[in-house]
């Protein structure tokens, strides 16, 4: 398999820190996110699910460990293999007594080989099939549950969405490989973590095939935390848009909406705008609310810089005479 820089696809340094690595997605992120991007969304849609991928290994502090040390011992090219003792995921299971196993790949799924196979923390398949001992193989048995990830945009999440996958199984025995296409339907309302079921596209057994499921991951948005239906997004404001009172564009899912800051906003008030969440099963969309966060210029002209000076010359304002 091929071996993914994740550093590189951020275009971050190997020592970089958790908030260099968060501005470089965000802003890759909205560089290529398919509802944003312009020029060949096919290609933006591949290079956002590359980010994301990206981002999902370093900003878990326990991933970027794992693959910090995976990565010391990489090998470029498509023959990448672990170091020593690494344990990397059980990609086969036993059909029955002495078998060799299949081995189950798959694509258009949102993840890469290289990360289904060290960072997934899922099977890609159920409860083994196993033949008993005692029994062999005169005991029919259902085939095995196939089960793996598949990344959802929020925006899928939203309005429901088709995807179009590929499975590959591989008999390591003899090396033969058949590769299946299946159209999946991610429904709008979709949750983080809901199994979507394919019927009979499992492996197949004795008594018939069993099923294939593929675990909902939402893919991290560059503007958007999500707390069940809620989003949550940090709206910057200047210090006198925060004095003052101002309106401010604030997106959303769908749109952009106009805010209504009130004077005298302090960094971290909380406003919700109601319905531009996520749906749930019922239908029912939670709320988007705003987190004000006051920014300061870190630059500034003479003229600025006067103009501030003659502000702490004349304001009565002391942040800190309740102390």
């Amino acid at each position: 398999m091929e071996f993914k820089d994740y550093y590189a696809i951020l275009g971050v340094s190997r020592d970089a820190t958790d908030d260099e690595i968060k501005k470089a997605f965000r802003r890759l992120a909205m560089q290529y996110h398919p509802d944003k991007a312009t020029g060949d969304k096919k290609r933006a849609e591949e290079k956002f699910k590359e980010i994301n991928e990206a981002y999902e290994v370093l900003s878990d502090p326990e991933k970027r460990r794992r693959y910090d040390q995976l990565g010391a011992h990489w090998q470029a090219g498509t023959e990448f293999r672990p170091p020593p003792g690494w344990r990397a995921r059980q990609w086969t299971y036993r059909t029955a007594p002495g078998g060799a196993g299949f081995e189950f790949h798959f694509g258009g799924t949102g993840f890469s080989d290289f990360f289904e196979q060290f960072f997934s923390g899922r099977s890609p398949f159920g409860a083994p099939f196993d033949f008993g001992t005692e029994t062999g193989a005169t005991e029919a048995a259902r085939g095995a549950d196939i089960e793996g990830d598949i990344m959802v945009t929020l925006e899928e999440a939203l309005r429901g969405a088709t995807r179009e996958i590929t499975v590959r199984r591989t008999d390591p025995r003899t090396g033969q490989t058949d590769t299946q296409t299946y159209r999946v339907r991610i429904p709008p309302g979709v949750h983080e973590g809901q199994l979507i079921r394919l019927a009979g596209r499992g492996h197949e057994g004795p008594a018939g095939p069993g099923d294939l499921y593929l675990r909902v991951r939402f893919a991290k948005h560059p503007d958007f935390r999500v707390r069940d239906r809620d989003l949550y997004y940090e709206l910057p404001l200047a210090p006198w848009e925060a004095v003052l009172g101002a309106r401010v564009p604030v997106p959303t899912l769908e749109a952009t909406a106009m805010l209504t800051v009130p004077p005298g906003t302090v960094s971290g008030q909380q406003f919700r705008l109601r319905g531009q969440g996520l749906p749930g099963p019922d239908g029912q969309r939670g709320d988007l609310y705003v987190i004000t966060k006051i920014e300061v210029p870190d630059r500034l002209s003479p003229e600025e810089r006067e103009l501030w000076e003659r502000l702490r010359a004349r304001s009565t304002f002391d942040p800190r005479r309740n102390l």
